[in-house]
């Protein structure tokens, strides 16, 4: 999910750098949701290791 979100982000890049301001904010809003879904996952993954007491693999 991480590597979706940094398409999107680069996408957003390109499209201002080209000055298609629309597909801009977009692909910018939709990295942006994608990125913090992927931190409240890692958490709440982190959460429930913890609770199992198991520790997370390297």
């Amino acid at each position: 999910m991480l590597g979706w979100s940094l398409v999107f982000l680069i996408v957003a890049i390109v499209a201002g750098i080209l000055g298609f301001s629309g597909v801009a904010g977009a692909a910018a809003g939709i990295a942006k949701i994608l990125f913090f879904v992927f931190v409240v996952l890692l958490i709440i993954s982190l959460i429930s290791n913890a609770v199992r007491g198991k520790s997370p693999k390297p």
